[in-house]
């Protein structure tokens, strides 16, 4: 008898415990919990940690997290204002605020970022499309864009490398985008905290004409650079040719001033030697006619002279042998 005591003893002792293992719970610092009474929220949302009673068994615990989430978007090609279609890519912050109206709509976070996905890939494409993409990639409106500095106010009149002038930047644009995001996720007792835009790139079917379009204007730049230095090359060349025209013709004047200074001097010296003296005169008169005589007198010469010709002179008195006499044919050789 004893046995069947200590039996029925242990057997109550082991429900109450179950009982009370099933009444207990704990609330961690991260949770906060909804009682549900066959599938019915109960009570107040359970907010502050510690350890908690419920009735056991028809009564269970719902934890949801309290801490800020995060909500990751896949990328997605959506068309800007100027028809460019881009591949954008967000995330956002969030949290849960008012747990009972959560559970009611929604129940679990696989939900919520379901839910989330909808709405706010619905407000960034319509933010997107409403938009430049200049808008979109600009920090904001009063941030000044670097310009090429290789750029002419020719080309920047042709539009080349020219900005549309932005009016909200992407700050305003991501602002929109939380404001409206935030009133439609509030119904579902979710506070959204934070929207940012991650990556911002062209679609790949755009992507070949933007790199077309960048090595369009790149090439112009370069031809811009090839003609400048073929006319800087041309007029270096004409600079060069004049300086040597200069340098020649200064060249040939001074040679020429020169050779008219030693003229004029060999012929001073001529002068101070020969008009020493009238034997002087004449022996430089007949130096100067035999010079000419060189000149003019070849093998089969014909000359045909007057008889009172200064270049006869000597002609007519030279001997028979090449000696000259005095105006007459002398047979002494000495």
């Amino acid at each position: 008898m004893s046995k069947i005591k200590q039996i029925a003893l242990l057997a109550v002792l082991g429900i109450g415990t179950y009982i009370l293992m099933s009444s207990l719970y704990t609330v961690s610092e991260v949770e906060q919990v909804i009682i549900t009474q066959f599938g019915k929220p109960i009570g107040a949302p359970v907010t502050s940690a510690g350890l908690k009673f419920k009735v056991p068994f028809i009564q269970n615990v719902n934890a949801i997290d309290k801490r800020i989430l995060e909500w990751d978007g896949s990328p997605s090609d959506m068309p800007t204002k100027d028809k460019l279609y881009i591949s954008v890519d967000l995330y956002a912050r969030w949290r849960i605020t008012d747990p009972l109206q959560y559970f009611l709509r929604l129940r679990d976070e696989r939900s919520a970022q379901s839910r989330l996905d909808d709405i706010l890939g619905s407000e960034i494409r319509n933010a997107v499309a409403k938009h430049e993409l200049i808008e979109i990639v600009r920090t904001t409106k009063d941030r000044v864009p670097l310009r090429d500095a290789l750029l002419t106010a020719t080309e920047r009149a042709q539009d080349i490398g020219s900005l549309v002038p932005i009016q909200k930047g992407r700050e305003l644009v991501e602002q929109e985008i939380f404001t409206e995001a935030a009133q439609k996720v509030r119904v579902f007792g979710i506070e959204l905290l934070d929207i940012r835009f991650k990556r911002i790139n062209y679609n790949e079917s755009v992507r070949p004409k933007i790199y077309d379009r960048m090595i369009s204007e790149r090439r112009q730049i370069a031809e811009r650079f090839l003609s400048e230095g073929n006319g800087e090359a041309a007029r270096i060349r004409g600079n060069r040719v004049r300086d040597l025209n200069k340098i020649q013709s200064e060249a040939y004047r001074k040679v020429e001033e020169i050779r008219g200074v030693a003229d004029a001097k060999a012929t001073e010296i001529y002068a101070k030697a020969y008009n020493q003296s009238p034997e002087a005169v004449r022996f430089y008169e007949f130096t100067r006619t035999m010079q000419a005589y060189k000149s003019i007198i070849a093998d089969n010469t014909t000359i045909v002279l007057s008889t009172d010709s200064d270049i006869f002179k000597f002609l007519k008195g030279m001997a028979s042998n090449g000696d000259i006499v005095s105006g007459q044919r002398s047979d002494d050789t000495r």
